[in-house]
């Protein structure tokens, strides 16, 4: 998979995702234990703008300040801090970190991006894959707690 088939995943799968979060869903509905389906929106900005404020800080040639704490931590952090933010305005954040991304990640300077403080940092193919893979995940545990099936 190259970059720009990657970025169009990740475009399809951010819409998925977005789209799943119309006016019937239920957002105080329960997906694990301590988060609900609104936490998930927030869990999801959250990492999404951290990467990429880190590929856009690489890109400028500034020393990205990487999250920081046990994943666990940064976690609980990513629901904390976006738990009193609307939909809409988690939902107009969610939307606009891949303008960011999209402009910088074809920017062959950048060979590693870091993602936390302790674990490895991953290339820019791998970077997105993973960020695939992490909102896929979400959205199948989303569906399964509202039952809707795709």
């Amino acid at each position: 998979m190259e970059i720009t088939e990657a970025l169009n995943n990740l475009d399809d799968e951010l819409q998925d995702f977005l789209e799943f979060y119309d006016d019937t869903v239920t957002l105080d509905k329960m997906v694990y234990t301590f988060w609900d389906t609104k936490d998930i929106l927030g869990h999801i900005t959250f990492w999404h703008e951290s990467f990429a404020r880190n590929l856009n800080d690489l890109a400028e040639g500034r020393k990205p300040d990487v999250l920081k704490g046990r994943l666990s931590e940064v976690n609980k952090r990513s629901v904390e801090s976006t738990r009193l933010f609307s939909i809409d305005d988690l939902i107009d954040r969610l939307q606009a970190a891949p303008h960011t991304i999209k402009r910088q990640i074809h920017n062959d300077q950048i060979t590693l991006i870091p993602n936390k403080q302790g674990s490895r940092s991953y290339s820019r193919l791998e970077h997105l894959q993973i960020v695939i893979a992490h909102i896929k995940r979400h959205l199948k545990d989303l569906r399964k707690a509202h039952r809707l099936k795709k």
